[in-house]
């Protein structure tokens, strides 16, 4: 690949928008040691582009740093150049991570659980999105539809292989020009990393043939949704499998029920962080295959958390096959934070007194489940109402979390649910 002539160093904010700043490829020894300046307020940028009134002004610098695991050469797609991205933290001025940091407040998350319970995730963030501009529709999963769009699909397959983002598959999805892309899993924050780059990626490369990848939770009122689908694992530092066993229901391990128990009690709150956007709650609910409560199940797919099959085709073992789907997110939800919270959220369960969650079935039409927020209000009251959620928090980042929420439902108040739809969806 050509050498790129610039290097991106890259955060992903509240509003899960990719910001940072570029320097030449001459500077990328500096940039490596010592990063490059940011700014504080730029925490409190809502997804509509306004800064949120949160504890943060025109004061106060930090420096961007990027990792070094999570360099991507990204090249050449149609027109636009070839790029080293650079994932990064923002720190303050003498390294220590700062308390608004999303990837610091996940790494602080995945470090404890493997400290304390000799555990470790792997994950991935599975998404769904619009395609729009194809000149035909074709059916649902159809291979019409995975036709019409190419050769995008071809492309975007071999263009995530070229990054390193290890693609797993690529379909047409169910809702009109909706599609679905999938990677192979990755060990603590490189799956959060890989879903901020694949975005972009599909993004550039959809540009590239006069189309727009849309991932907003909505494009209608009465739609499909697009989600966001966190797949994950757990092994011991060793290798051994942490979430199966084969005696119990489900065959889910009493470490893995207890983990999913600390996520099922704060599923409200958490839904408030994981799809986050003014039009989020409309893609949540009953009978929209995203999910319609806070409950475990082994088969169906509009619960928060799903056990996933297992098969014996495979020369996979099934303990390190199985695995839990978190799909209660979208792309308006920064996947750091929805790494860490998730983390957290588990952890309490394994620490606390918390009651295994019973496995639930599809429930009956008018079975009582608890419902996840639908409305920002509904999501913001969540949130007041789980303190223990609130304390995993560092105040700043939970501070300006807050107020960038507030400052999104405020700019649509006013607006129907159609209208808000439509805003939300011009940005993602």
């Amino acid at each position: 690949m050509t050498s790129p002539p610039a290097i991106f160093v890259a955060t992903c904010d509240l509003a899960a928008q990719i910001r940072g700043r570029s320097v030449p490829l001459t500077s990328e020894t500096s940039v490596m040691r010592s990063g490059t300046g940011w700014v504080p307020a730029n925490l409190a940028l809502t997804c509509f582009g306004d800064l949120a009134d949160a504890p943060l002004d025109s004061t106060g610098d930090l420096r961007l740093r990027p990792d070094p695991t999570a360099v991507y050469d990204i090249p050449a797609i149609g027109s636009l150049p070839p790029l080293r991205l650079m994932i990064g933290g923002q720190t303050d001025l003498d390294g220590t991570d700062w308390d608004g940091d999303c990837r610091a407040f996940a790494l602080r998350a995945l470090h404890e659980l493997e400290e304390r319970y000799d555990a470790t995730i792997t994950a991935a963030f599975e998404h769904e999105f619009l395609l729009e501009g194809l000149a035909t529709e074709g059916v649902p999963f159809g291979l019409d539809r995975y036709r019409a769009a190419e050769p995008f699909g071809s492309e975007l397959l071999g263009l995530l292989a070229a990054v390193g983002l290890d693609p797993d598959s690529w379909l047409a999805e169910f809702g009109a020009e909706q599609f679905e892309v999938t990677i192979s899993p990755a060990e603590g924050i490189s799956s959060a990393d890989r879903a901020i780059v694949l975005r972009q990626l599909v993004r550039d490369l959809a540009s590239q043939h006069g189309l727009r990848a849309g991932f907003a939770p909505m494009r209608t009122v009465d739609g499909v949704g697009s989600g966001v689908h966190v797949h994950f694992s757990m092994r011991t530092r060793a290798g051994d499998a942490l979430l199966y066993d084969p005696t119990r229901e489900g065959s889910l391990s009493s470490f893995g029920a207890r983990f999913a128990a600390g996520i099922v009690r704060h599923a409200p709150a958490l839904v408030a962080f994981t799809a986050p956007s003014p039009a989020s709650g409309l893609r949540l609910g009953e009978h929209k295959w995203s999910s319609a409560g806070a409950y475990l199940s082994q088969a169906d797919r509009e619960a928060l958390l799903r056990i996933c099959p297992t098969t014996k085709l495979s020369a996979t073992p099934e303990a390190l096959q199985y695995n839990l789907e978190y799909r209660a997110a979208d792309a308006t939800g920064n996947p750091w934070l929805i790494l860490g919270l998730l983390v957290r959220a588990g952890l309490s369960g394994l620490d606390g007194d918390v009651e295994e969650p019973v496995l639930m079935a599809p429930p009956a039409p008018g079975s009582p489940i608890r419902p996840l927020p639908a409305t920002p209000e509904a999501a913001r009251q969540a949130i007041d109402d789980d303190p223990e959620l609130q304390s995993w928090l560092p105040p700043l980042l939970l501070q300006t979390s807050l107020a960038v929420r507030d400052a999104e439902r405020a700019a649509t108040q006013n607006l129907s649910p159609e209208q808000i739809v439509q805003k939300v969806a011009r940005v993602y």
